[in-house]
């Protein structure tokens, strides 16, 4: 049975900085396509980082620069740092993977439950 579960979300001031955590079983993640996610209260789910199979980090445009995806082999976990938070960032955060290449929504097999990221004064 595949598992991701999420952690370290919470509530944060603008411009503060959070560590998310993805730590999955049952499936691994190095050699894998897997990432983040979001979705805003009211709106669409939407990517925002993904590692690809062969390693390469893509970022959504409105995180670039402030944002870093990396993974821990021996933990089989993925991380998303966070910097200089917006309130435009808060919103459920997810974790996926894919047994395929393709970082997108609809391609991703197994998803976590998501932890909730709070970005306000």
């Amino acid at each position: 049975q595949v598992m991701l579960v999420e952690s370290g979300g919470g509530f944060v001031q603008p411009g503060g900085s959070l560590r998310l955590s993805c730590a999955a079983s049952g499936v691994t993640l190095n050699g894998a396509t897997a990432g983040w996610f979001r979705q805003a209260p009211g709106k669409e789910r939407e990517g925002v980082s993904c590692l690809t199979s062969d390693g390469l980090p893509v970022y959504q445009n409105a995180v670039k620069g402030r944002f870093t995806i990396s993974r821990d082999n021996a933990n089989n976990t993925i991380y998303l740092q966070m910097s200089n938070l917006k309130p435009e960032d808060t919103a459920l955060y997810s974790c996926a993977t894919t047994r395929g290449y393709d970082c997108v929504v609809y391609g991703m097999d197994y998803w976590g439950k998501g932890t909730l990221v709070n970005v306000s004064s």
